[in-house]
């Protein structure tokens, strides 16, 4: 508990400093605007993303694990497997209902509002894995906490999946690509770049696809995968391309409320 933001922020930190290197030695795609006009956008919703979540739910999914292992709350107290399977067990369950929560805010209309700031993005690299809007994040904290007081999830489990969370959600949005044979291999397993961009094209039908950030097996196994996008790959939202307003702190914060537009 005493070293987990220390622990989170140095992976955070070590995880962007690399991705922005490669990004910067061997971008996938040339970007439409510079990263000073994104990033201060993308990284001003990070921070107070954190600072929001920190407030507002000062208890940590890590502390929910520690009163649910403590109360006997969740499946994984009850039924007590061996410490090993609850740990692996609970890192795939969670990372199973993030994919739903994510087909969630892609259905509901009003989620849908929120989540197209993540969406809206008009370029496609690691500070768009971290570009959500604060009631999002907001949202999305409290669905972990119920999630992992529904598990039982050990505190080893928590920790490693907010790290592991953290960390892939950077890799897949990275404007890299992995060699071209290696990437397929590595996308059995984990979402890649090149899987996950085709959930930002512009196009409904390669939008409402690939899901996953961390396994790539959900999107497979419950009929929502695509292996490549149909044509030249165009990001962003159609109904979103005034930069005032996608690329700017203050617009992005705004958006849910200035029209009905969904990812």
């Amino acid at each position: 508990m005493d070293f987990e933001p220390a622990l989170r922020l140095g992976v955070f930190l070590g995880v962007f400093a690399a991705l922005a290197f490669w990004e910067r030695l061997a971008p996938a795609r040339a970007l439409k605007l510079t990263r000073r006009q994104r990033w201060s956008a993308n990284l001003g919703l990070a921070l107070v993303n954190t600072l929001v979540v920190r407030i507002v739910v000062p208890g940590s999914a890590i502390a929910i694990a520690v009163v649910a292992g403590n109360e006997g709350w969740g499946l994984f107290n009850r039924l007590q497997p061996p410490a090993w399977a609850a740990v692996l067990a609970s890192v795939v369950l969670l990372d199973l209902i993030v994919y739903f929560q994510h087909v969630l805010f892609h259905s509901v209309p009003l989620l849908a509002r929120l989540h197209a700031v993540h969406h809206a993005d008009p370029d496609f690299d690691l500070t768009t894995g971290i570009r959500f809007h604060p009631l999002e994040i907001l949202l999305s904290a409290l669905i972990k906490l119920g999630a992992v007081a529904a598990l039982g999830a050990p505190v080893a489990a928590v920790l490693a999946f907010e790290v592991l969370l953290n960390a892939t959600a950077m890799f897949n949005h990275a404007n890299v690509s992995l060699p071209s044979w290696l990437e397929p291999w590595v996308r059995r397993v984990l979402v890649t770049p090149d899987m996950h961009r085709v959930h930002h094209s512009v196009i409904e039908a390669e939008r409402n696809s690939n899901y996953g950030f961390c396994l790539s097996v959900w999107d497979r196994l419950l009929g929502t995968y695509t292996r490549a996008p149909r044509g030249e790959l165009d990001l962003g939202l159609a109904d979103w391309r005034d930069q005032k307003t996608i690329a700017t702190f203050g617009g992005v914060l705004r958006m849910p409320f200035l029209a009905a537009a969904r990812p």
